[in-house]
């Protein structure tokens, strides 16, 4: 029999285990096989990833699915894979080309991609690697890249698609610029902040002389105004409507027009109209016929339309004009401003509104079906809140620009011709124009939005748009698993996409899991410095503690909160299941044992192992349902409990005080080790490794039904269940509760034996289980003629308990001592309460003192009322 060591050491044992299943092929999918498929693509990280605390419970989360449904008997299939991150990627190459004291422009396309791909080749996998260690079972074999040739051609096939239908084109609108990578962003890519700002108030000269003042949070682009525009309804300017302005700096003349756009309530009622950087602007000067006027170039620079204030940068030139309107007598004032401010989703960067020709996609035609499907309940959401969110960005939907100015990603496939011939949308090269036989064509600079290759994902990793074996089988899939944040980046695109090009939808449930936040509710970020390394959990304490703390935490859609410790629980229960294996082991041993099978007759068997069984049949359908329902931590919470209160805490100590050789090897091992089983089996999706390395240990006396627990069967209910044998138990349990209670609450050793009284008949098994538990001399019958001054009483569910005190404690002086510790108890009280009352305490000490001294009054107040409780049962003796 192999021996279990003493300690259990995942850092050993999990790289071996992993590098097991994979030779084995366990997570490898057979197109050909005839089970039922269950299927979930993965969020493909970006390959300049680091396993983080997100990637670590959306991963973990998926492999529980997958690893219950391979057990349940399903083709369970994780197709992994990761994304080429367009803006992502490049920023990190241009930073080491930095280094190296060079640029992207210097390098010139063709080079800087080969940089690129030598950056991914050596870089690119290092989150799969990190997944691995996680535990994902995921079918390697189909890895996937969003760079590769057959998801391209899927991308090529997309936008051609989609263009001949109407749905692409190409126009100058306002979109948001990241001047700092050079490049259009789509809305959703735009991060907006609550931030501080001022509101500046600006005399525009009249013609006619006078004023109007107008308020802006951005002065600097004053000098691409157009005109000014007030509401028709405003009273105060009616008479200024039509009335010429003379633009200070740039001495343009612009009109005052009358826009119902324009709020009353904001500032003065009079804005400045700026079409080429304000959205709203540009909608009024399309209204107006007004024109429109660029004054920065792409890297935030005032071009020459600044006039005097060309080559400032643009944050900087706002201070300068700032100054200039105050020499000019043209500020009024400047108020404090609470606005929304858009930053880069990559860089941070303030996100600057800018008049820009670029590719979009019509998104109404594709949203509608997204909409119907959700709306009947065809696509469903967990937690079903998130179906409304869905609805609303969707219902509220504008047209997606989908064109990059960067270099790395899936070039646009449109090519043109110098004669000014129609652009030639074609997947391979276009040397020639088919239209006039010109050889000078060109193809278009940008390249495509990242996620317009990974809104394809459902069906490009299959092969599409060819008419592929694994469409026709994995296609649609089952699950999504997913964080809120990319709800509209990704889950409402992929809808669409599925729709449009498979006629049906890429997957029937979206779970979408909460955000890893730290203990004190913030988002764990970098420049917090409050991030939690899963990786440097994994290394030390081992993946099953990380993932198990996880979820544990997780509840049903809401937020994850982590303290830097968080992973212990985790790593406690591991070493609990360890401890527990190996004693049931060493009980096979004793007993000499060399084959174990699981009990058959559950007739003739003590009420504890009827109880035990009882509830084991009820953790199995409980943990089912509960994972059926996307209740992950409810399930393992479950199993916790399950595990570690009722099979060691209760069973297997009761285990221990049979005496009869005979009863133990044929029915409490037996027991014991199908409850040990049965766990393993159901905790597997959750904490892997150890479940899978104490599988192999017991193999050797056990005639387990496979090699390995991950392609062992999911346990299935038997449908047993004993009430009587649960009601005797729990009647049991709590006289042993009780006594123990009791002993503590009065100081007398937990091993001192003590007399006792029943008030029911208890039989000898039930006599020996709460001798041996509760350390007790004997239990009589419970007669009125035993109460006496030395005598407690204690009201029980099922009857009346008596515990003797006699010869062990004084009860006057028992009471005298919980009367002093009161009293002390009490003086620390009013120290922390005077200490928590003072101003100056408050101001000065860290909040982290603070809380602990609200927590110790907190605890101090518990103390003293258990104490009062415990006078006032010495002084009445029954409870």
């Amino acid at each position: 029999m192999k021996e279990i060591e003493t300690k259990y050491n995942p850092t050993e044992i999990e790289d071996r285990l992993y590098k097991m299943w994979e030779e084995k092929k366990y997570f490898c999918v057979d197109v050909n096989s005839n089970k039922k498929k269950y299927v979930i693509v993965i969020p493909p990280p970006n390959i300049t990833g680091f396993l983080h605390m997100g990637h670590a419970l959306n991963n973990t989360i998926q492999d529980i699915l997958i690893r219950w449904k391979r057990m349940e008997g399903f083709n369970a299939l994780w197709v992994p894979g990761t994304d080429h991150a367009g803006i992502a990627t490049q920023n990190v190459v241009e930073k080491e080309l930095l280094k190296k004291g060079l640029t992207r422009k210097q390098l010139g396309r063709e080079k800087f991609i080969e940089e690129i791909w030598k950056w991914r080749e050596k870089y690119g996998s290092r989150i799969i690697f990190q997944l691995k260690k996680l535990g994902a079972s995921c079918d390697w074999t189909r890895t996937r890249f969003t760079m590769d040739e057959m998801l391209s051609n899927a991308v090529k096939e997309c936008f051609i698609r989609l263009y001949k239908k109407g749905l692409i084109y190409k126009g100058k609108r306002i979109i948001n610029w990241c001047p700092r990578c050079e490049t259009a962003l789509s809305d959703e890519e735009v991060e907006y902040r609550e931030e501080d700002s001022f509101l500046y108030y600006i005399k525009y000269p009249l013609l006619k002389g006078g004023f109007i003042e107008v308020a802006t949070t951005r002065p600097e682009t004053m000098l691409g105004d157009t005109a000014v525009a007030v509401n028709p309804a405003d009273k105060r300017y009616k008479d200024l409507i039509g009335e010429k302005v003379k633009l200070p700096f740039v001495e343009r003349i612009i009109p005052i027009i009358a826009d119902e756009k324009v709020e009353v309530e904001f500032g003065t009622g009079a804005v400045k109209v700026t079409p080429a950087h304000d959205l709203n602007d540009f909608e009024i000067a399309q209204r107006h016929n007004l024109e429109f006027i660029l004054i920065m170039n792409e890297e935030g620079i005032i071009n020459e339309n600044g006039g005097k204030f060309k080559g400032y940068e643009r944050f900087e030139c706002r201070k300068l004009i700032i100054e200039e309107l105050r020499k000019l007598g043209l500020l009024s004032r400047i108020e404090n401003y609470t606005t929304r401010i858009g930053h880069c989703y990559r860089c941070e960067t303030v996100v600057e509104p800018y008049l820009s020709t670029q590719w979009f996609v019509k998104m109404k035609p594709l949203a509608e079906p997204a909409i119907k499907v959700a709306e009947e309940n065809k696509l469903k959401f967990y937690p079903e809140r998130w179906k409304k969110v869905y609805l609303h960005w969707l219902y509220n939907i504008k047209d997606w620009c989908i064109s990059r100015q960067i270099w790395w990603g899936h070039r646009i496939p449109v090519w043109y011709c110098k004669n000014n011939c129609p652009p030639i949308v074609e997947k391979e090269e276009v040397k020639e124009c088919p239209n006039c036989g010109n050889r000078e064509v060109y193809q278009d600079e940008d390249v495509l939005d990242t996620w317009f290759s990974s809104w394809l994902w459902p069906f490009s990793v299959f092969g599409w748009p060819e008419k592929t074996k694994d469409i026709e089988v994995f296609y649609p899939t089952d699950t999504l698993v997913t964080a809120q944040e990319i709800l509209f980046f990704w889950v409402a695109r992929m809808v669409m996409a599925g729709i449009e090009f498979m006629g049906e939808i890429p997957f029937e449930n979206v779970y979408i899991h909460g955000t890893v936040r730290d203990k004190t509710g913030k988002k764990m970020s970098k420049s917090f410095g409050n991030v939690i390394d899963p990786v440097e959990i994994i290394e030390k304490y081992g993946a099953d503690s990380l993932r198990f703390s996880l979820v544990s935490l997780t509840s049903f859609g809401q937020d994850v909160f982590l303290s830097p410790d968080f992973h212990i629980k985790g790593r406690n229960f591991t070493n609990k299941i360890w401890n527990a294996s190996r004693y049931i082991v060493k009980r096979c041993e004793d007993l000499n044992i060399k084959k174990i099978e699981f009990l058959k007759n559950r007739e003739n068997i003590y009420f504890p192992e009827k109880w035990i069984l009882s509830i084991l049949d009820k953790t199995i359908k409980k943990t089912t349902d509960s994972l059926e329902r996307f209740y992950f931590n409810e399930a393992l919470n479950n199993l916790y409990d399950f595990f570690w209160h009722d099979f060691c805490d209760w069973y297997i100590e009761i285990s221990k005080v049979y005496t009869d050789a005979e009863y133990i090897k044929n029915v409490t091992v037996p027991v014991l080790f199908e409850i040990l089983v049965t766990s393993l089996k159901l905790l597997h999706p959750f904490i892997p490794f150890i479940t899978e390395h104490i599988w192999h240990k017991i193999r050797e006396f056990a005639d387990l039904e496979t090699e390995s627990i991950t392609i062992s069967e999911w346990p299935r209910s038997k449908n047993y269940y004993d009430e009587k044998s649960i009601e005797k138990f729990e009647e049991i349990k709590d006289i042993i509760i009780s006594i123990r209670d009791m002993k503590t609450r009065f100081g007398i050793p937990t091993e001192k034996n003590i007399k006792c009284f029943y008030e029911k008949n208890l039989t000898e098994i039930d006599q020996l289980i709460i001798r041996k538990l509760a350390s007790v001399e004997n239990i009589e019958k419970f007669e009125e003629e035993v109460y006496d001054k030395d005598f407690f009483v204690k009201h029980l569910v099922y009857g009346r308990l008596g515990i003797s005190f006699r010869g062990i404690i004084n009860i006057s002086k028992e009471k005298e001592r919980k009367l002093k510790e009161i009293e002390k108890l009490k003086k620390i009280f009013e120290n922390i309460n005077k200490r928590l009352e003072t101003k100056e305490f408050f101001e000065k000490a860290p909040m982290e003192v603070v809380e602990k001294e609200k927590r110790k009054k907190e605890e101090i107040e518990v103390k003293i009322k258990n104490l009062e409780r415990d006078i006032e049962f010495i002084e009445k003796r029954s409870q």
